[in-house]
């Protein structure tokens, strides 16, 4: 029994190093992190808000293309509501970065949990007020060719 469990906590590290390890593939077809990251907290009033570089202004209520790591936020194997990250998800408590490094993803069909990255499209909203904190949306996502 022993030999088991640390057998499947072997697997279980040397899994989550392969994603660990794992960067995205440099696409110019895809809008890119750099991009998104372009964006900094300003305060108004008693709180702040995202300010957005003009070029990151500029997708907004565009139809883009983006790339990285499913994160669910619904129990299955299928999903239709995640996060995708910059980065890979180490943690299944921790937030893989800040909200510039998020978009959360409404999909048309659900798609299948996997730990390899991924390339949507659908209409991306920049969001400036949102209650959430979220910095990005985008819905009506379909897997990219």
């Amino acid at each position: 029994m022993r030999l088991m469990k640390r057998t499947l906590i072997a697997m279980s590290l040397l899994a989550a190093a392969s994603v660990i390890a794992q960067t995205l593939p440099d696409r110019k077809d895809v809008v890119s992190w750099k991009l998104l990251a372009q964006v900094e907290l300003v305060k108004v009033k008693d709180r702040f808000q995202p300010q957005f570089a003009s070029g990151v202004a500029a997708l907004d209520a565009k139809e883009v293309k983006v790339q990285g790591f499913m994160m669910p936020l619904e129990m299955g194997d299928k999903q239709s509501h995640f996060i995708l990250s910059a980065t890979p998800v180490d943690c299944a408590f921790c937030m893989p970065g800040g909200p510039e490094s998020l978009v959360e993803v409404k999909t048309r069909k659900p798609m299948t949990y996997g730990m390899e990255p991924i390339v949507l499209t659908g209409k991306l909203a920049v969001l400036k007020d949102d209650p959430t904190g979220v910095f990005y949306r985008l819905t009506d996502a379909v897997p990219a060719k």
